[in-house]
């Protein structure tokens, strides 16, 4: 057993540790930054930043949650090194309100030495030389250095060059694991190389969304209590939050166990956990992100016909909420989910004909959309 790996047997399962949820703290505020850039840059240029951003804290996060999937949370240099991990993701989400302005080499930094450093402790320090764990790490690291190149050249670029090195360098990042880090002339790295628990694994992207849920909580109540609370906005504030408890429904009470059940029993966990949960959640990330600004635009603007900003972004968090999860059961079980895209469908129907509607008739339009698709939720699950 390499150094700093959990000591268990074959098939044993384990969960979440207090310093992971104690590290999870900074996506808090990460998540929470991100939908703040997006609410005061209502604009496509915006939305292209928000996406940028999320999908760095996504890719910085998923990878720690795949290393301590196999680490000795107990290890003293084990929770040394996720404390250190955990300031530098805080740096980067401080700068993420001006990542593309003053504090982009902050942010690109920071990104580049959670994952340059994560990796460099795995191929020099947890890994014997010559073993299987430091051939696996090291294609990683390798990986993670080239594009931190771009990631550095283009903080230090301005205007649409820093945009074009910044996208290369996530292309980059998220090829890397579709061609399971793949150097020429260099032993591939296979999905057998990796062992997946999945108590653990699929308990840590679930507080992930709730994560998420929770931003979209804080910014509902704190958005009400600026304001004062006549019945509209009391009204939209309900509409909110049950749009808010429709999500959590719709994956926990729905999905989730039966995604836990299937990359449990499959021949092909890896490449499972690797499409469904480290690419797939990104989707169900972003449709909540989208719907805690839909629900400041609904609590703000409740009486007010909307933009054209405003309505697509009250509409496009449930609608790519429905679509991500019947993406996800799609590659899970090679079903549709007629439910969800349905759900989505009217969603967009809502979105359509809400031009001029005011605010509050679109969000309760949409609650009951999620409404009934949990409703048929339900019905179904009674009937097995």
């Amino acid at each position: 057993m390499p150094r700093f790996h959990r000591r268990s047997d074959d098939g044993e399962q384990y969960g979440a540790t207090t310093l992971e949820l104690f590290y999870d703290l900074v996506f808090v505020f990460a998540v929470t930054q991100i939908s703040h850039l997006l609410i005061s840059h209502l604009t496509w240029e915006g939305a292209g930043q928000s996406a940028i951003a999320l999908l760095v804290i996504w890719w910085a996060w998923q990878y720690t949650t795949w290393v301590m999937n196999e680490l000795d949370p107990e290890s003293n240099l084990v929770q040394l090194l996720l404390i250190g991990l955990m300031l530098a993701s805080m740096l980067m989400a401080i700068a993420i309100p001006k990542a593309f302005g003053a504090r982009a080499l902050l942010f690109a930094g920071s990104y580049v030495v959670i994952q340059v450093g994560r990796h460099a402790f795995l191929t020099f320090v947890a890994a014997p030389r010559g073993s299987h764990e430091r051939r696996r790490a090291t294609p990683i690291l390798i990986w993670f250095c080239a594009s931190g190149v771009f990631w550095i050249a283009g903080a230090i670029a301005t205007g649409q060059a820093r945009t074009a090195l910044w996208l290369a360098a996530l292309a980059i990042d998220y090829v890397a694991p579709l061609v399971t880090y793949w150097l020429p002339g260099s032993r591939r790295v296979t999905a057998d190389d990796w062992q997946v628990s999945t108590t653990h694994f699929t308990e840590r992207f679930g507080l992930f969304v709730i994560i998420a849920l929770g931003v979209s909580i804080v910014v509902t109540g704190a958005t009400t209590s600026q304001l004062r609370l006549d019945t509209a906005t009391l009204a939209a504030f309900v509409a909110a939050f049950l749009s808010t408890a429709a999500f959590w429904w719709l994956y926990f009470t729905s999905v989730s166990h039966l995604w836990e059940r299937a990359l449990e029993t499959t021949d092909h966990r890896t490449e499972l956990a690797r499409d469904a949960y480290t690419y797939g959640h990104i989707l169900i990330i972003a449709g909540i992100i989208l719907a805690a600004v839909g629900d400041e635009v609904l609590i703000t603007r409740t009486t007010h016909d909307l933009t054209t900003a405003e309505l697509t972004a009250l509409v496009a968090g449930p609608t790519v909420y429905l679509l991500a999860q019947a993406t996800l059961r799609y590659r899970i079980t090679h079903t549709l989910s007629p439910r969800r895209l349905t759900g989505a469908a009217l969603c967009i129907a809502v979105g359509l004909a809400g031009a001029s509607r005011p605010a509050l008739a679109v969000g309760f339009l949409l609650v009951a959309v999620l409404a009934g698709v949990v409703t048929a939720d339900l019905l179904v699950a009674s009937r097995r």
